[in-house]
Parts: C-alpha cells; sequence; structure tokens
C-alpha cells in the first residue's frame, strides 16, 4: 500500500481549502497537518527544499501578516539561509502553503497542473 503524502495546511486558508478538495477529489490518500498547529521543524524544511528544488525564499509566505509585521522584505536579504530556516521553524504562519510532501517530492503552494504531474500515480 502507498504511504499517504503530507498535506501541510492552514485549514481557515481558501487555497489551502481548495488544495484539499483537489486531492479529495483525485482520491489521494493524505495525512492532513495544520501549520499553525504544527510548526515544520528546520529539517523538514531542508528537507521539502530539496526535494521541491526551489530557492528557500519561496517557502516564505509574503502575503502573510507574520511576514509583514516582521518586516522580512527588507529583513531576509541580509540574513543567512541558516537564519532564514530557523525563522520559518519558528512560525508556521510564514511558512507558505499549502505543501504536498511524498517520498520524492515536495509542492509548495498551489498549482494544479504542477500538483498533477507529482501527486498523482
Amino acid at each position: 500500500m502507498k504511504k499517504p503524502v503530507t498535506f501541510v495546511c492552514y485549514p481557515k486558508c481558501s487555497t489551502c481549502q481548495k488544495a484539499r478538495k483537489w486531492l479529495d477529489d483525485r482520491g489521494i490518500a493524505y495525512e492532513p497537518r495544520d501549520i499553525k498547529a504544527q510548526n515544520p521543524s528546520a529539517g523538514e524544511i531542508e528537507a521539502w527544499r530539496s526535494l521541491s528544488g526551489l530557492p528557500l525564499k519561496k517557502f516564505f509566505n509574503t502575503s502573510g501578516n507574520s511576514y509583514k509585521n516582521l518586516n522580512l522584505k527588507d529583513r531576509l536579504p541580509r540574513m543567512s539561509e541558516p537564519e532564514q530556516t530557523e525563522l520559518l521553524a519558528s512560525d508556521g504562519m510564514l511558512v507558505k502553503r499549502p505543501i504536498l510532501a511524498g517520498p520524492d517530492f515536495a509542492l509548495v503552494g498551489f498549482d494544479p497542473d504542477e500538483w498533477e504531474k507529482k501527486a498523482l500515480p
């Protein structure tokens, strides 16, 4: 039996709700995880970054209040990647969502076409 993917989301987020419906409509088994209740660890962020092939800055939720309140638009360029990773791990609301993570992929944000290519068997 195929292990379910991890669906990291914020339940109140409309994009996350669309992504959940997309998964449900396709019968994809997933383990839901509330990003606010259970922050990703620095190790998880590094693993997802490696699997996604994305730069670390793509993991920041740039439209969120936490990002804006911490003035990260100006601060991030001066921070090292380990500092950025620790910051992401400190507050799940700083992390772009949803994240869909499988054994050999990690998708950040909901792009149905990209999810179709990676998540379906």
